[in-house]
């Protein structure tokens, strides 16, 4: 056992303070600008520790280690006022202010910067594919070959300014964190209280509280009244809690169980306080969360990316290898129309209209995405939305509604009852569980009732429009649904004589109420443990007081009480007592609050809780089908977050009602796991699917531990403690509605809906857009393929000069490199989702893009496409053709140049037809397109013959561009001066018979192919 260790802080004006703190191991960080240090001296067994830490946490240049401060939470009011050299009473003396100031620095956050509009240009550049091109551009303008160059250098540009307008929204966090903060605050200086800027306060500032107001800086609170907090955007928790100032003895508890803090940001929903500042700006709970998203790092590149970036350099090698061999076939005695040759060849290697396919994929998908709700705010977190494994999501406002609804209560002799309506909806009513008939309006009843309408300070108004204590509301809507809300009772005459607040002591709050005919009559409510000890009878079903000791209805009660807990609802236990007075004014004076709580009689128990989501089972369970884990983090309690599991699918419908080993570790509470290592994490069989009271340090860990499986997550939240995690997961989705600036600033997509069933939605668009990528990669690329192999095959064809005669011109070859096949690639961008597509598991993190399916198909079907056109010219040559290839036919028209221009007109069709066929095949890479309908299960006659790739998912944008680039390849075929000066040959007239029966032949070939591939690969 450690000896007690003393903690000493040190002040610029020469002061220290000396207090005992918990044993902690040794730090040591540097700061030659620090003014405050702590030192602590350690006894072990090792003998005596001296530690040193020095912190300047403001102004801080670079990220560093974050030390700890002090537990104030675990310290008692004196020592908290020694270690701050302030004072309960007077606060911090003016005069000490500025020196305070000086050391930490203003009550601010400090910002990342923006987004630099030229600098994110200029990113869209910094591409290998890019580069290649840009390359490709230069050389074809160095040997003037303007075209060429022209089209490549308009389809780079037009890439950069799709993927510019889409990210031009600059992050700006710090500025949303910024205005988060109150802009004044009231606090007490040399025993004086003035308002202050917010920015101004400094540690050790004595600040007066009141509701509505937004806490400036985190503190230790020193008076409470009736102090409720909501901390929900902080630590997720939807009910405000209850804050005293009494010494907490564990060091270790939760952010939300620290009921003696309150934090900067956090705002009061009712009563005040006073509360000394321990913390300011970075140093803060919401500036630790600051400092993690401005320390975070968004280079890393997705499998998509880095798919893309090996292609390029694959395809870079693979021109230059091209380029040599021509050389080489040529013995590098080059001429003009070599060199052009052998660019041309090498520029056909390289896919021209893939980068702008894909931005225009990515942003189409961006498009489909907002009409479904879902607004996406970086395109490459597209393709990570398809390949999720694990949904990391926050309970409150996200699987949940975000508002407290009474849902069961249960009344002595009359049981339990369940009450409909979600929301502040009005409409509604309550029906007795074990009868399944509506409850009985008795007097007890009744009774119940006007407890719930009348012992309240809440509003709620028939729009739903609400104000006050979520508790309070939800009991008020419930009185509202049985038709006996507040303003329907003031009708009737009932009015408040006088109104005994909460108190967080004894868990209770009572109001003194007139009835309409002139009697007084108390009512009550709050923790069953301290109400029923103020009890000495309970109501039952006849509207009967039955008396009974205090055992006696603990007996009775708490097994009801723990029934609703279980169910993850917060109990809250309700009493009335009729009061007896002759006097004719009754005020708040009139009788002691003691008085007026006791011999109680006791009414009924009220379950409240926030329920979840109509569709977030529907959507948790789809999730289940696609292969996707969800995981619940939330501040929330254990027994309520896993209550919402278990509705909502995340946990087996049994959980918790059997033990079951294989069970164990499915929850957490975040005190637990925060404790294990990244090795005993690692360990365990699986991640826990529900973890309560996170801190965000908690989620995010958690979302490292899913990177270190290999796993790709997407993280869901809404509020402040939700950022650092939706920074740091693959995919961050933040709250439209309910989310905070600083969610959706930190995240990759927002909901514009708040509704989780939109994130399946989501994944299924990101799942479309990814498989759609895959169908014109492989469409693209095989084209590339093709002509790199006639282009290079076909240099064995020679004039009668013994010069390459090319089966293709450059022109011919641009055009069937990028119109043939860029539009019925954008074709294939859209094609629609695929039912079956939601039913497979995600693909693996380290599966990119190009599979060794891919590969094979690309491979398999450049060579057909390119061996079939091949014969086209050959047979057009040598068959039917004089076998006169010409003289210098490459460079311009000549006399001798008849044959071989149609047969490259020959040519040239026909790998244009193969190419647009192919993109019908690329619709599905694995099942039949070729095959007549019949043999794939279509039944209705007159569709029974029309081939699969007319007969499944419509896709016009597929026919209107296989329509464009017929109508493309006709006039550059017939069109005069454009068919024999441009692109070098001739129309053509009994060869469409050869081209015909060249498509023929490739779709037998591709589906030969497809059918041995079916049986090698499984999906």
């Amino acid at each position: 056992m450690s000896e007690p260790q003393n903690t000493t802080i040190s002040f610029a004006d020469g002061g220290t303070n000396t207090l005992p703190t918990a044993t902690t191991n040794e730090k040591k960080i540097q700061n030659n600008d620090s003014t405050l240090t702590l030192s602590t001296d350690t006894e072990s067994k090792s003998g005596k520790t001296s530690i040193k830490d020095k912190i300047n946490p403001f102004n801080r240049k670079k990220p560093v280690m974050r030390v700890e401060g002090p537990p104030y939470h675990t310290m008692d009011l004196d020592t908290v006022c020694s270690l701050l050299k302030s004072d309960l009473e007077r606060g911090v003396d003016d005069d000490q202010v500025e020196a305070r100031r000086a050391e930490c620095g203003f009550n601010e956050l400090q910002g990342s910067g923006g987004v630099n509009p030229i600098q994110l240009f200029i990113k869209q550049f910094v591409n290998l594919l890019v580069m290649i091109l840009l390359i490709a551009t230069i050389v074809s303008f160095v040997y003037r070959d303007w075209i060429e160059g022209g089209v490549i250098c308009f389809i780079m540009f037009l890439n950069a300014f799709v993927g510019f307008m889409q990210e031009f929204k600059a992050e700006k966090t710090m500025e949303s964190l910024r205005k988060m903060a109150s802009p004044t605050s009231t606090v007490i200086r040399s025993g004086k209280e003035q308002s202050v800027p917010t920015r101004e306060l400094v540690v050790g500032d004595v600040i007066i509280l009141k509701s509505g107001d937004v806490v400036g800086a985190d503190c230790r609170i020193i008076e409470a009244s009736n102090m409720d907090v909501d901390e929900a955007l902080l630590t997720g928790e939807s009910v405000p809690v209850n804050k005293n100032p009494e010494t907490l003895p564990n060091a270790e508890v939760s952010l939300g169980d620290r009921v003696n803090m309150s934090y900067s940001s956090t705002t009061l929903a009712k009563g005040r306080g006073k509360a000394m500042i321990t913390a300011i700006g970075m140093e803060t709970e919401i500036g630790r969360i600051a400092q993690r998203l401005m320390d975070s790092d968004d280079a890393s590149k997705t499998p998509l990316q880095r798919s893309i970036d090996r292609l390029a350099m694959f395809l870079f090698v693979f021109a230059v290898i091209v380029v040599i061999v021509i050389f080489a076939i040529s013995k590098f005695q080059l001429d003009d129309q070599d060199i052009l040759y052998a660019i041309t060849t090498a520029i056909a290697a390289v896919p021209e209209g893939l980068l702008a396919v894909l931005t225009l994929t990515q942003a189409f998908g961006v498009h489909a995405m907002a009409k479904a709700n879902a607004l996406v705010r970086r395109l490459v977190s597209l393709e990570l939305l398809g390949s999720v494994t694990n949904i990391c999501s926050d309970k409150t406002g996200t699987l949940t509604q975000s508002k407290m609804v009474m849902t069961r209560f249960w009344r002595p002799g009359a049981g339990f009852h369940s009450v409909s309506g979600l929301g502040f909806t009005t409409e509604g009513e309550a029906t007795a569980e074990e009868t399944n008939t509506p409850v009985e309006m008795t007097d007890a009843m009744k009774q119940f009732i006007h407890c719930a309408a009348l012992c309240n300070m809440s509003d709620v108004q028939e729009n739903e429009q609400v104000s006050g204590d979520p508790t309070e509301i939800a009991l008020q809507v419930f009185a509202h649904k049985m038709k006996m809300g507040k303003p329907a009772l003031n009708e009737k005459n009932w009015s408040m004589a006088a109104e005994y607040p909460f108190d967080s002591t004894i868990k209770r709050m009572s109001v003194l109420m007139r009835t309409p005919d002139g009697h007084h009559v108390a009512f009550g409510k709050g923790a069953t443990e301290r109400m029923l000890d103020r009890c000495g009878g309970i109501l039952n079903a006849d509207n009967e007081v039955e008396y009974m000791n205090v055992s006696d209805m603990q007996a009775l009660i708490l097994p009801q009480v723990e029934a609703l807990a279980r169910c993850g609802l917060r109990v809250l236990t309700l009493v009335y007592r009729p009061v007896k007075t002759d006097k004719d004014v009754v005020d708040q004076e009139t009788f002691a609050r003691d008085f007026i709580e006791r011999d109680m009689i006791f009414l009924g128990l009220a379950g409240i809780y926030d329920p979840p989501r109509e569709e977030s089972k529907v959507a948790v369970e789809r999730c289940h089908r696609a292969g996707i884990t969800v995981h619940m983090l939330t501040g929330d309690h254990i027994a309520t977050a896993t209550a919402i599991a278990r509705e909502v699918s995340i946990l087996p419908a049994d959980y918790g009602l059997d033990k079951d080993p294989e069970k164990d570790g499915l929850v957490m509470s975040a005190q637990k796991f925060d404790k294990l290592s990244e090795e005993q994490i690692d360990a365990l069989p699986e991640l826990p699917l529900v973890i309560g009271r996170c801190s965000p340090e908690t989620k995010v860990k958690v979302i490292e531990a899913l990177y270190r499986r290999r796993k790709i997550s997407a993280m869901t939240g809404d509020g402040v403690n939700d950022s650092p995690s939706l920074k740091e997961a693959d995919v961050g989705i933040a709250m439209g509605e309910t989310g905070s600036d600083v969610a959706k600033q930190a995240s990759d997509i927002i909901l514009v809906d708040d509704n989780f069933s939109t994130i399946v939605h989501a994944i299924e668009e990101g799942r479309r857009v990814f498989a759609n990528i895959s169908r014109f990669c492989v469409h693209l690329i095989t084209a590339n393929v093709a002509l790199a192999f006639l282009l290079i095959v076909g240099l064995a064809f020679r004039d009668s000069t013994g010069k390459a005669a090319f089966a293709l011109s450059p022109l011919q070859i641009l055009f069937a490199n990028c119109l043939t096949t860029t539009p019925p690639a954008l074709g294939l961008g859209l094609e629609p989702v695929n039912p079956l597509q939601m039913q497979v598991p995600p693909r693996k993190r380290s599966h990119g893009l190009f599979r060794a399916s891919n590969l094979c198909d690309i491979f398999i079907y450049g060579v057909i496409v390119g061996g079939i056109g091949l014969c086209n010219f050959a047979v057009s040559m040598y068959a039917w053709g004089d076998n006169d290839f010409g003289i210098d036919c490459s460079k311009n028209y000549n006399e001798t140049c008849s044959t071989v221009y149609r047969a490259r007109g020959a040519l040239f069709t026909s790998i244009c037809c193969m190419l647009l066929m192919h993109s019908f095949t690329c619709r599905d890479l694995r099942n039949p397109q070729w095959l007549p309908s019949f043999f794939c299960g279509e039944r209705r006659w007159y569709l029974a013959w029309v081939p699969k790739a007319f007969n499944q998912r419509q896709n016009w944008y597929l026919y209107y561009a296989f329509a464009f680039t017929i109508a493309l390849l006709i006039i550059t075929l017939y069109v005069p001066v454009l068919n024999e000066v441009v692109f070098k040959q001739h129309g053509i007239g009994w060869e469409w018979g050869m081209v015909a029966a060249s498509c023929l032949v490739y779709t037998i070939i591709v589906e030969i192919y497809k059918f041995f591939k079916r049986m090698v690969v499984p999906y």
